[in-house]
């Protein structure tokens, strides 16, 4: 059943609407698997050559070996437990828009826990197959002091 978050334009020339709305999502939850796993190597790989992954508070990391350390670096700062859901897919042609919560644990130095919660928004590609050209993220924490974001 299409969620109705998914909108597309009548120029976009692609097949089915739930057709892409199940290959972005399942592409999506490979992403989160492959994360929580501490596969950083297979979540880059779902990146186009040239994408970018944008984390609050770091500069973007352009292509897929800086992905991969942006996404050690992510867990090596206590980040994991990650999930996705995808609330709102727009696309024409090529182009395809996700938007969508996330929620994901965090492991202080100190052993301490806390939960973050937010939105995320992923630009897809087709190269062939769908691939992620830029992602990035927005909490809905109030910000507290001292705290990095990976």
């Amino acid at each position: 059943m299409s969620s109705p978050w998914l909108v597309t334009s009548p120029y976009s020339g692609l097949g089915s609407l739930s057709d892409l709305e199940t290959i972005i999502r399942n592409m999506t939850q490979d992403l989160v698997m492959a994360f929580n796993t501490g596969n950083y190597d297979q979540a880059a790989s779902l990146f186009a050559p040239d994408g970018v992954f944008m984390s609050p508070c770091h500069e973007a990391a352009h292509g897929n070996r800086p992905i991969e350390r942006r996404l050690a670096e992510c867990a090596e700062a206590g980040y994991h437990d990650l999930r996705l859901e995808t609330k709102r897919l727009e696309y024409s042609g090529d182009m395809a828009v996700e938007m969508g919560r996330y929620r994901v644990e965090i492991r202080s130095a100190d052993g301490a826990m806390r939960k973050d919660s937010g939105y995320y928004l992923t630009t897809w590609r087709r190269l062939g197959v769908w691939r992620i050209l830029a992602t990035c993220w927005s909490s809905s924490q109030p910000a507290a002091e001292g705290r990095s974001a990976a």
